[in-house]
């Protein structure tokens, strides 16, 4: 197999993950971004942990979707990661769905 093939195969992959990630991004309630990966999740805790010469961070989270290309299964119940490096943690916002009025049962 020529290297085209494979470049046309993780494109397809890539392109497969971002849209899993579109379809499953409302349904969590944080992204948290370590130097490693990117999560998606409904509970997170950032702890800082003190050594006698340095720290790091523990990050625990439950309710989880990882963006890992190469997983199998995204859907994760909870992921414990230790890290030295940065974390980032945002919260999304909740948008409310409406119907429209022409789909409403209250009609």
């Amino acid at each position: 197999m020529d290297d085209e093939v494979f470049e046309d195969y993780d494109r397809e992959l890539e392109l497969a993950l971002y849209r899993e990630y579109r379809d499953v991004v409302s349904q969590f309630q944080y992204v948290i971004e370590t130097e490693r990966r990117f999560y998606l999740a409904n509970e997170v805790n950032v702890v800082r942990r003190d050594t006698e010469h340095d720290f790091y961070f523990e990050i625990s989270m439950s309710d989880v979707w990882v963006w890992d290309i190469y997983r199998a299964d995204r859907f994760v119940k909870a992921v414990r990661v230790l890290t030295f490096k940065d974390v980032n943690v945002e919260e999304l916002q909740r948008r409310d769905f409406h119907l429209p009025e022409e789909l409403s049962l209250d009609t």
